[in-house]
């Protein structure tokens, strides 16, 4: 009776299988290539992609006994879009990633005609480069020989969940969830289906775009010979963050969470009501109940934050691994009066400046490695603290992901907000999200009561550091950021 999970993240894919305790008893990662043609633009080939997915099945499989799994869950990295041939499954260009700023301009064109009111009056979201439509417009006007074979049906569009459910069932199904669907800038979210007047905005043939389904019960089934030798349901999906929401037991309307992956992600639970914002928060679906209720969310999308230190690791290479930081950031007190700002592809919530770009500023003679280690770690706590600050006061804050393990960032954090910081006990909620999801149109549990039994705090993390000094470090951070923004 265990689930398999799938996280499709921006950097590698992630296989876990979940007991009916909550627990991941096997787990594998698979990295993949990521592809910078130009400076901005961020790309990942599609079959690697799937090759990765394949690679960490197998690899989790051989650590279980394969009879007991009875359902597949799959979340994702939201917005990246994909195009794939429908009978052959291969796709004709790489995958142009959700931190990919090349419609800036197809942006700035659609705001200057006056379009962004009536696309966030219906989805929610904003005229930027990060959501799908725009990116779909692009290739409609700078690639028309393959848009060509979108219009005539030969080939399909869709995120990354579509895109591997299509792979994993030999092409039987393309299908998405609303959480994924909301994501794109043709959904109409309150009427909760794709959006004619959208579609012909951004020229999108309506029937290229995926069904949308419920984000659990039975909605497709894998083919055993393209996938792993087995045939077992696919039962959830959820783009990432809202999948980490539902890890997190995020179930009641005031609940938040933050998750640190490549980008960090805010949600907080606004129940059945669309709750819009006026300060630079969306308004996104969280999940689709099988009776067809929807559940949405406020979200603020920073687009790097764990990018950063893989940056560190890999441009800089000041590095050799992720959890060095926290060790080399401990032999400094504070950053010696260094600040980064890691506008590496742009500012997101709650800036919305795609021309902004990464600065480090406070250099001197004494800087040393350590210091722009701590600097990094503090930029993300000052980046979470940005869009907190939007929204309404928080009790505690429940936080996952890969950088949730690093103690010091979680005290930066808990200073920076001035509330408990939350640690879970299974700081990898985004798999476990998919997996409850499954599990809940399984059976495996049978209700949401059942899944909020099995989440358990490891640590709190309480604020300690004098107010006035983080109050001072966080308007030195804003003047920064303040510096960074146009200068593409």
């Amino acid at each position: 009776m265990s689930v398999i999970a799938i996280d499709a993240g921006t950097t590698g894919v992630t296989a876990v299988v979940v007991s009916p305790q909550g627990t991941i008893t096997a787990r594998s990662y698979q990295e993949f290539t990521q592809h910078f043609p130009r400076p901005g633009w961020v790309e990942h080939a599609p079959e690697e992609i799937w090759q990765a997915t394949l690679a960490a099945t197998r690899e989790v499989l051989a650590q279980v006994e394969t009879g007991d799994i009875t359902a597949i869950g799959i979340t994702n990295q939201r917005e990246t879009i994909l195009l794939w041939d429908r009978e052959t499954l291969g796709s004709p260009r790489r995958a142009i990633v959700w931190q990919d700023r090349r419609t800036a301009e197809v942006c700035t064109r659609m705001r200057e005609a006056g379009h962004e009111k009536r696309v966030a009056q219906l989805t929610g979201l904003r005229l930027d480069p990060y959501f799908s439509g725009t990116k779909l417009a692009w290739l409609a006007e700078h690639e028309p020989h393959t848009w060509a074979l979108v219009e005539s049906g030969r080939y399909a569009v869709g995120t990354v969940d579509s895109y591997l459910i299509a792979r994993m069932t030999r092409g039987t199904w393309h299908i998405t969830d609303v959480s994924n669907a909301s994501r794109t800038l043709l959904f109409d979210l309150e009427a909760g289906d794709w959006s004619s007047e959208l579609c012909d905005l951004f020229g999108v043939p309506r029937d290229s775009l995926p069904d949308v389904v419920p984000s659990w019960g039975e909605v497709a089934v894998t083919d055993a010979a393209s996938f792993c030798g087995l045939s077992v349901p696919v039962a959830g999906i959820a783009g990432d963050q809202q999948s980490a929401l539902f890890g997190q037991t995020c179930f009641e309307e005031g609940d938040s969470k933050c998750t640190y992956g490549t980008g960090s992600f805010i949600l907080t639970n606004t129940g059945t009501t669309v709750a819009r914002s006026d300060a630079g928060l969306l308004s996104t679906a969280a999940w689709r109940s099988p009776d067809g209720v929807t559940t949405y969310a406020l979200e603020g999308s920073i687009f790097v934050t764990g990018a950063a230190v893989q940056w560190l690791r890999d441009g800089l290479q000041i590095i050799g691994s992720a959890a060095e930081t926290a060790g080399i950031a401990a032999t400094v007190p504070d950053a010696g009066g260094v600040v980064f700002v890691p506008a590496l592809t742009g500012l997101g919530a709650p800036h919305w400046d795609p021309h902004a770009r990464g600065l480090i500023i406070g250099l001197t003679r004494g800087t040393t490695r350590a210091h722009l280690v701590r600097a990094t770690l503090e930029a993300i706590a000052f980046e979470v603290r940005d869009v907190l600050e939007t929204m309404p006061d928080l009790a505690s804050l429940r936080v996952d992901g890969g950088a949730a393990a690093n103690d010091l960032l979680c005290q930066i954090q808990a200073d920076q907000v001035g509330v408990p910081v939350e640690r879970p006990r299974v700081v990898e909620t985004t798999a476990l999200g998919a997996a409850f999801l499954a599990g809940l149109g399984t059976g495996v549990w049978n209700s949401v009561d059942d899944l909020r039994e099995t989440w358990q705090l490891e640590r709190s993390f309480e604020p300690r550091s004098d107010r006035q000094d983080s109050d001072r470090a966080y308007r030195r951070w804003q003047d920064a950021v303040e510096r960074s923004k146009g200068w593409a």
